[in-house]
């Protein structure tokens, strides 16, 4: 810092801030790295038969998302980390999109699709579809502790992957580990 009381007060000004920034970036490197080092891989796990509801009330299980790659959140509206969390989660959907992976945020919500909606109106939330897991029941069949926990599902509908807490999810590092997980896209029909 010797050196920087030798310059000029807008040299040094804008000096400081470039120190800043880089200072800034690196610790944001660093968050998402321990982040990454707490999504807990496992070899394919076969998953039990759950249930949960879709916005219409209507029973869906994972197999009806087998082909997909999915990242499961369990949540709900209030727990702060899960709300911390979910802008990560939209914009991860919306980057996962195109290569047919799937965030289905489970609400655990005894509010139901009112609390759900009101939410994700007030926050902005446009790209997640609406989920439930109401009684919890899903969350305990797959052995969730506690909330937030997200599991990442492989196209064959095995667990391959969680972590428990809250975490940024549209990071360039960990948006390549769900894709590394969910396994390789199906090629198009027609196409070889």
């Amino acid at each position: 810092m010797g050196a920087l009381s030798e310059l000029a007060g807008p040299r040094r000004a804008a000096l400081r801030g470039a120190l800043g920034l880089l200072i800034a970036a690196r610790a944001t490197a660093s968050q998402a790295e321990a982040t990454l080092g707490r999504l807990i891989e496992s070899p394919a796990r076969p998953l039990p038969p759950v249930e949960f509801l879709d916005a219409q009330g209507v029973a869906k299980g994972f197999a009806d998302f087998l082909g997909h790659g999915l990242v499961v959140n369990f949540w709900a509206t209030w727990c702060a980390p899960c709300v911390a969390e979910m802008p990560s989660l939209d914009r991860a959907q919306a980057a996962l999109a195109g290569q047919d992976i799937r965030v289905l945020a489970l609400s655990s919500d005894r509010g139901g699709r009112p609390a759900v909606e009101k939410f994700y109106t007030d926050r902005g939330i446009a790209g997640l579809g609406l989920w439930l897991d109401p009684r919890g029941a899903a969350g305990r069949a797959l052995g969730v502790r506690g909330l937030p926990t997200t599991l990442i599902i492989d196209r064959t509908g095995a667990e391959r992957a969680r972590l428990e807490g809250a975490a940024e999810w549209d990071t360039p590092a960990m948006l390549a580990a769900i894709r590394r997980l969910a396994g390789p896209l199906a090629p198009a029909e027609g196409k070889a």
